[in-house]
């Protein structure tokens, strides 16, 4: 048994073709992310990667909105999305697969 510190990762990121990376793998991405309230990621796509954001704490918005603990959300790729922490918030996101570079603001 090894452990790692989520904040050596980059955005939370510890899995996935990237590195640093506990798995280096092109099958998918996982990472954690902590935002505090008013926290923004701007409005962005995936050409490739669906992608599976879990509110594991607080409460956030995707497009206006508003997701709590519990919820899941699947964005599917080509689908916009605009993210905003209206609480402090954490999230458990996974991208299938982990395609670097397939982020594009809108």
């Amino acid at each position: 048994m090894k452990k790692y510190l989520l904040k050596n990762f980059t955005r939370g990121w510890f899995i996935g073709d990237f590195t640093p990376s506990l798995i280096k793998t092109k099958d998918f991405e996982v990472a954690i992310q902590i935002y505090k309230k008013g926290d923004k990621e701007k409005k962005h796509v995936h050409k490739i990667a669906d992608e599976f954001t879990a509110i594991v704490k607080g409460k956030c918005t995707l497009n206006g909105k508003v997701y709590k603990e519990g919820d899941i959300v699947w964005i599917k790729k080509g689908e916009p999305a605009a993210f905003e922490a209206i609480e402090d918030c954490t999230t458990t996101v996974v991208k299938i697969p982990s395609v670097i570079g397939d982020k594009y603001e809108v």
